[in-house]
């Protein structure tokens, strides 16, 4: 599969709109059985109290692959990142009810050669920031 986005169509400064995804326990439990991480502050609120969180916790992986399919879904090619990479700066916290969203947005930082861009990404929930130097190489059409 082949990026849709051009090269040519973009430049440094341009805006990728922002996407909010919606974060429940049920996903939360459906990741951990894929990644193999099955630690109970992710799934249980007493678990998650105990150690001193104000809930249960999305995995910082979760929270760092909803950026990737942010990326992949502007590009529209699941193969266009050639690297990534985050630093986590506040947990999302998923209460039991209603869980929580994370709103992801992204800026065109930097072109380089072969149809590379890199594209820095913002990301929060319930206005804190979960994400610091999130940045994605990807590879454009």
């Amino acid at each position: 599969m082949t990026a849709t986005v051009k090269y040519a169509d973009v430049e440094v400064g341009t805006e990728i709109p922002a996407r909010t995804y919606p974060v429940d326990r049920a996903d939360l439990v459906m990741y951990a059985g894929a990644s193999g991480d099955f630690n109970p502050i992710h799934w249980r609120e007493s678990a998650a109290k105990a150690v001193g969180l104000p809930n249960v916790i999305a995995h910082g992986m979760y929270t760092m692959a909803q950026g990737g399919r942010f990326v992949t879904d502007w590009t529209g090619d699941p193969g266009s990142v050639v690297d990534y990479g985050v630093r986590f700066s506040s947990p999302v916290v998923v209460p039991d009810e209603g869980g929580a969203t994370l709103e992801i947005g992204g800026k065109v930082e930097e072109k380089l050669d072969d149809n590379k861009v890199v594209v820095a990404l913002t990301a929060r929930s319930e206005g804190q920031k979960v994400l610091t130097r999130a940045k994605a190489v990807v590879k454009l059409a």
